[in-house]
């Protein structure tokens, strides 16, 4: 077995990344050539300049030998490397397409595992030989990494030949997250009738194919079905559930799993933040290429134009709500809720409702992330006053129609007591 892991390891390396989305590989999809400038240009310079990403500053602490990981027999260095990073073990998601550029080891029987919070990812395959680590650095957008789940003296190691897949418009052609519906065979192979990407306005009866969905209870039955996670398709287009049933019924833990559970919550939040990472990116970028043209960035008009869109989605315009009353794993909501800031009333942006909507206040806890943060001061406050434009009921069209009451006036109340830099008035 060691021999074969360390060839898979080899193999692994070599590729990692290339096939991480094996739909883009598919459909021939490859980085668009200004894109790939954009990643080289002086103001970015993404392959060279040195990262502060959490992940980046875990590799000086193993170099120092401040940070030691313990190997657990069971899972490598997943538990250890999560605990370092801040990952909540409760997000997990499992994803049963073979998407992954571990996808020999995937199988709807060996799922990937998806752990994340609002920066970090990391990917885990029992038995495969590596941590698959997407982080997200404030100014360089996201950056990939592996560990060698055999090495004695673990350290991640840089990936950029992922940018294969992940620069690409998937990702508004910045170094970014993909989050993919892809309808798969029994064996979990990529199968028509096709892929799409997601965020938090597609409707859920298109999300998740390819996905475990566990809290859920059992499937819905297909003529009524909720969302199209938990299913395989034939050739001839019918579908069965077998692939939720069997593993439910496989005992995950006692074969390399933290938990048999994949959360709708936890998947509605992934769903939203990924697509909010690549934003912030792309406008983060814009604005410091603008800037290094010389260019007001506040009259740019692609600035504008991406400053718009983030105000929109943070403000969750065009959110598709839950068709029916949905309930979080325990552990996830009580995560988010003591990890976002409270207004003096007690109110946050972490607050679940999952009901007629993913959150209880409908504005994003992105706006706390290391990703907001990091974006030119005069951008975020041309992102903070379109935002108080819309919640002050001053553009009345239909699609701010969810902010034309008491919850508008909340999400204006709360940044303003918790959102350092939100002008008071």
């Amino acid at each position: 077995m060691n021999g074969t892991f360390r060839g898979g390891l080899q193999a692994v390396v070599a590729a990692l990344g290339l096939a991480i989305a094996a739909s883009v590989l598919t459909a021939g999809q490859r980085p668009e050539t200004a894109s790939m400038a954009l990643l080289d240009n002086p103001v970015i310079q993404y392959a060279s300049r040195a990262t502060t990403d959490r992940v980046s500053a875990l590799n000086q602490a193993f170099a120092q030998g401040s940070r030691p990981l313990a190997r657990d027999a069971r899972t490598g260095y997943l538990l250890p490397v999560l605990n370092a990073l801040g990952v909540p073990v409760e997000s997990q998601l499992l994803i049963f397409a073979r998407t992954s550029v571990q996808r020999d080891y995937i199988t709807p029987r060996n799922p990937r595992a998806l752990y994340f919070d609002d920066a970090v990812a990391v990917g885990y395959v029992p038995g495969a030989p590596v941590l698959e680590v997407a982080v997200h650095d404030p100014q360089q957008g996201v950056v990939f990494y592996s560990l060698d789940q055999s090495a004695e003296a673990p350290l991640f190691t840089r990936q950029t030949s992922c940018l294969a897949c992940h620069v690409s418009p998937s990702t508004l052609n910045v170094p970014g997250m993909i989050v993919r519906s892809n309808t798969v065979a029994e064996n979990g192979n990529l199968t028509p009738p096709g892929r799409h990407d997601v965020d938090h306005r597609t409707p859920h009866t298109d999300r998740w194919a390819g996905w475990f969905v566990t809290s859920n209870g059992t499937a819905a039955p297909y003529s009524q079905r909720a969302h199209a996670g938990n299913i395989t398709f034939s050739e001839g287009g019918s579908t069965s559930s077998q692939v939720l049933v069997d593993w439910l019924n496989s005992a995950p833990e006692t074969h390399g799993y933290l938990s048999s559970q994949s959360d709708i919550a936890s998947l509605l939040l992934f769903d939203h933040q990924m697509h909010a990472i690549n934003l912030l990116t792309r406008l983060n970028w814009t604005a410091r290429v603008a800037a290094g043209k010389g260019r007001p960035v506040d009259a740019d008009l692609d600035v504008r134009s991406l400053v718009t869109e983030l105000a929109d989605y943070l403000l969750f315009v065009g959110e598709e709500p839950p068709s029916v009353p949905l309930s979080a794993r325990q552990g996830i909501a009580e995560y988010l809720d003591a990890k976002v800031p409270k207004d003096r009333r007690g109110r946050s942006f972490g607050q679940l409702d999952l009901t007629n909507r993913m959150m209880r206040y409908p504005c994003s806890y992105i706006v706390y992330s290391a990703a907001f943060d990091g974006l030119p001061r005069e951008v975020q406050q041309a992102v903070f006053a379109r935002m108080r434009e819309i919640l002050s009921g001053l553009d009345t069209r239909q699609k701010y129609a969810h902010l034309f009451n008491d919850d508008g006036e909340a999400v204006l109340e709360i940044l303003r007591d918790t959102k350092p830099g939100f002008p008071a008035h």
